[in-house]
């Protein structure tokens, strides 16, 4: 198949000259010259035909955003876990760096042993410390329902501080309603 099948052009004494001419396209992108042989007029007919299936290939998204299946983590978990894996990156690295270090029989392997061990224990951390920062967070958040959660609790004393407010509220404005009267100060 070539170009001016792919375009649409008939070439068998057709006059119309159909397909996806895009407004950016250069003269040689058209089918060799017959374009041009054409007119004014033919490039109208072709730029009105093929408006509609330029426009639908021109404004189709690069990508489709689909919902997210999970929630994003809370942000204090996030930045333990990208400090986790910044960690683990890093201990990998020195294993590697151990283990070839010591193939070559290079003096640096035994240094780079013991910073091994030493960012092990470092990642190590770094992973119970998202893990621990993720339960901190459900506790306080309300996430886990369980009957010791401190976060049950922050939420009860919340309510009842805005309806402690709501009704001082409600009692200012009885006294504003009635043009001041109940006053006993005039603060």
């Amino acid at each position: 198949m070539g170009t001016a099948e792919r375009r649409g052009a008939s070439r068998a004494g057709g006059a119309r000259l159909t397909g996806h001419q895009y407004a950016d396209a250069t003269d040689r992108d058209s089918s060799e010259g017959v374009a041009e042989s054409r007119g004014q007029g033919a490039r109208v007919l072709t730029r009105e035909a093929g408006r509609s299936a330029r426009e639908r290939q021109r404004y189709r998204p690069l990508w489709v955003e689909e919902p997210a299946r999970r929630r994003r983590l809370p942000d204090p978990v996030r930045t333990a876990a990208v400090r986790a894996v910044l960690l683990i990156a890093v201990t990998l690295l020195q294993a590697m760096v151990a283990f070839l270090c010591t193939l070559a029989g290079s003096w640096l392997a035994f240094p780079m042993v013991i910073s091994s061990v030493v960012s092990t224990i470092a990642a190590t951390w770094g992973v119970l410390d998202v893990w621990v920062t993720r339960q901190v967070w459900n506790q306080r958040n309300g996430v886990v329902s369980v009957p010791s959660s401190t976060a049950r609790v922050l939420r009860r004393e919340r309510r009842r501080t805005r309806r402690q407010e709501r009704a001082a509220e409600r009692a200012q404005e009885r006294i504003r309603r009635r043009g001041g009267a109940g006053q006993l100060s005039h603060s």
